[in-house]
């Protein structure tokens, strides 16, 4: 599941299709075209027309050569998508420069490509393509042809909006660069952590579902069985004539008929076994933490009433989702533990509740208020990378656990047993991380009578 998150991750640079920017470009040519159209007649504003027509010329080019080099599904690497939008801020930039420099209304527009990198690529080439921006801009406030009537007046602003446009320009290139990119790796993120939980959740309920691979055998065999029967019906009473052969036929019948039998008894069991439904609260725990019970800490069991809770222990429902992320707050608790693990049950008139609960170093108060989203750092020391190494962190784990938990419509809360700036002489035993989940009865609870009653076994 990790091998496939970080494949996804490392795949977002390649989200960008090459036809997506060419699109974007004809937007921009039009756009160009159509300003400087107006600029020209209806303004009599005097510049270089053909110098900007071919400067919108060459972007034009740009984008044929893409439609007729590449197909339509072509996705842009890292460098391409970099240096496709440098391309278009310096095309852009070079317009601009022939049109007044910063005088030119149309100067913020040299924000988007930097806007799109930040969105699209990874921290490095947006900063590449944010720096070029920057660098072109102190270029337009130095370098440029004037916006002049054709009567011969200039159009210019004073020198201190020019300079504040240039500062305004600058600034909003750092502050869209990171909103975006924060942003945007945020969805990613999050993107990625979905999917896992998906994988999860989808390879707990395969084991779950076990029990109705029979039930669709039997369906599935239902149709052929029915066919062997009705042809070998027809052949016993062709074969009356010849007994030997018409007994052979009745067999195959008979079998046929055993068959049925069978796959609709295996059916039966496969879609009315109780146990996949429901099971004792402590028996959910057990199977749960199983995986981990033998990887050298010792892990604690106890459930017991609450207030207006009854003596004897309920039932629950076995979801897939639950006992996955059950197994991910013991895995994660056993990780972190220096030797004992407790898990915890209690039920009570209104709720059940369950804690997971380590001795050991319980989480950072620095990252106490985010545990639960995903790509979280860890919590381990400097002394936990040396002894271990190969432990990555603990975000997606707990993400998938919240998540999980959250669709069975539990709450789920992080706390530490202690503070974690107290010397370990004054440590309880139950010092470290503690995870409660809490139930509503009515969404864990299984109906009374869940298991059923005792069946004979068929002969």
């Amino acid at each position: 599941m990790t091998a496939t998150v970080h494949s996804s991750r490392e795949s977002h640079s390649e989200w960008v299709r090459l036809r997506t920017l060419v699109n974007l470009r004809w937007i921009a040519v039009t756009g160009q075209i159509v300003a400087i159209g107006v600029a020209w007649w209806f303004f009599d504003i005097n510049f270089d027309l053909p110098l900007c027509l071919l400067i919108i010329g060459a972007t034009v080019v740009a984008n044929l050569l893409g439609m007729l080099q590449f197909p339509e599904n072509r996705r842009l690497s890292e460098v391409e998508a970099m240096l496709t939008l440098v391309f278009d801020t310096a095309q852009l930039a070079l317009l601009l420069a022939v049109t007044g420099g910063l005088d030119n209304p149309f100067v913020p527009l040299i924000l988007a490509p930097t806007t799109i990198a930040a969105t699209a690529l990874h921290t490095r080439p947006t900063i590449i393509v944010g720096g070029v921006t920057i660098v072109l801009v102190s270029l337009l406030a130095i370098f440029n042809e004037p916006l002049v009537l054709r009567d011969g007046t200039t159009i210019a602003v004073p020198q201190i909006y020019e300079f504040g446009l240039w500062l305004a320009i600058v600034i909003s290139i750092f502050f869209l660069g990171v909103y975006a990119r924060l942003v945007s790796s945020e969805i990613h993120s999050m993107g990625d952590a979905l999917f896992a939980t998906q994988l999860a959740l989808s390879r707990e309920q395969k084991l779950t579902d076990l029990g109705g691979v029979v039930a669709a055998a039997a369906h599935e065999l239902g149709t052929p069985l029915a066919t062997i029967k009705l042809v070998s019906s027809e052949l016993a009473d062709e074969l009356d004539e010849r007994p030997e052969l018409r007994e052979d036929a009745l067999l195959i019948r008979d079998q046929a008929d055993r068959c049925r039998d069978i796959l609709r008894s295996m059916g039966r069991a496969g879609k009315e076994d109780k146990h996949l439904r429901g099971a004792p609260l402590l028996a959910v725990l057990r199977e749960a933490a199983e995986p981990h019970v033998d990887r050298g800490k010792t892990i604690l069991f106890d459930a017991s009433p609450g207030p207006g809770g009854s003596e004897r222990q309920p039932s629950v429902l076995r979801f897939p989702e639950v006992i996955h992320a059950l197994r991910n707050l013991v895995q994660n608790a056993v990780d972190f533990a220096y030797a004992t693990v407790w898990v915890e049950a209690e039920w009570g008139a209104d709720s059940v509740t369950v804690r997971v609960i380590d001795d050991g170093p319980g989480y950072p108060p620095s990252v106490l208020g985010r545990i639960g989203d995903p790509f979280l750092s860890s919590r381990k020391s400097e002394a936990d990378r040396i002894t271990r190494p190969e432990y990555e962190g603990m975000g997606l784990g707990l993400f998938i656990a919240k998540t999980l938990l959250e669709r069975t419509g539990a709450t789920i809360s992080f706390a530490n047993g202690t503070a974690p700036m107290l010397p370990d002489s004054e440590h309880p035993a139950r010092s470290g991380a503690v995870v409660e989940v809490i139930w509503p009865v009515a969404r864990i609870l299984a109906p009374e009578g869940a298991l059923g009653e005792n069946q004979p076994l068929a002969r």
